[in-house]
C-alpha cells in the first residue's frame, strides 16, 4: 500500500549544503521523497512510500532519513494538525462543507485541539468521525496515516512530561 506523510526536522548545523543533503538522503534510501529546504536550519521530506502497513512506511523513513543525517531532531510529522481547509481537501469536498458539517454537528463533531482564530484538529478524529457518517469515503491508508502521526507525535511530545504531571493527568482525565 502507498503511504504519503511528511516529516519536519532541524538541523543541528544549518550550514550545511543543501545538495550535499539532498544527496545523502537519496543514498540512504529517501528517494521517494520531495525534499523542502527552503528554511536556513530545516528541512521537510514529503514521503509517498511503499509499505505493508504505516508504521512500517513511517519507520523505515525515520529509519532513512537517521542514517543520512544523524544529528537531525523530528519537529513533526504529518498530517496531524488540520483545519477544516485541509480536511476539506482531503476527502474532496469544499471548505464551507466542512464547516456546514462541523455547525450542524455541534453534539458529535470532534471537539478541536485548539479554539483560537483558526480552529485546529486531529486529522484521524475527524476522518474517523466522517468515516462513520458513511457518505465520505476515507481512504484506508489515510485514516491510517493520520492515526499513527498522532502516535507519533504524541510519543515525541510526551518525552517532555514530567512524572508526576502524568499522574495527575491520569487521575483527572480518566
Amino acid at each position: 500500500m502507498e503511504y504519503t506523510f511528511t516529516l519536519r526536522y532541524k538541523l543541528a548545523d544549518s550550514h550545511q549544503e543543501p545538495d550535499e543533503l539532498i544527496e545523502r538522503l537519496a543514498e540512504a534510501g529517501c528517494d521517494d521523497a520531495l525534499v523542502g529546504i527552503g528554511q536556513r536550519g530545516y528541512l521537510a521530506l514529503e514521503f509517498t512510500r511503499q509499505a505493508p502497513n504505516a508504521l512500517e512506511a513511517f519507520r523505515t523513513a525515520l529509519a532513512d532519513v537517521k542514517a543520512a543525517i544523524p544529528e537531525v531532531v523530528l519537529i513533526e510529522a504529518a498530517p496531524d494538525f488540520v483545519g477544516l481547509s485541509d480536511v476539506a481537501d482531503l476527502v474532496g469536498v469544499t471548505r464551507q462543507n466542512m464547516r456546514k458539517l462541523m455547525l450542524s454537528h455541534t453534539d458529535t463533531f470532534p471537539p478541536p485541539v485548539h479554539g483560537g482564530s483558526t480552529l485546529i484538529w486531529h486529522l484521524d478524529d475527524v476522518l474517523d468521525w466522517l468515516s462513520t457518517r458513511g457518505r465520505y469515503p476515507v481512504a484506508q491508508a489515510t485514516l491510517e496515516t493520520a492515526r499513527l502521526l498522532r502516535q507519533l507525535n504524541l510519543a515525541r511530545e510526551s518525552r517532555h512530561l514530567r512524572p508526576e504531571l502524568i499522574n495527575t493527568l491520569d487521575t483527572y482525565l480518566a
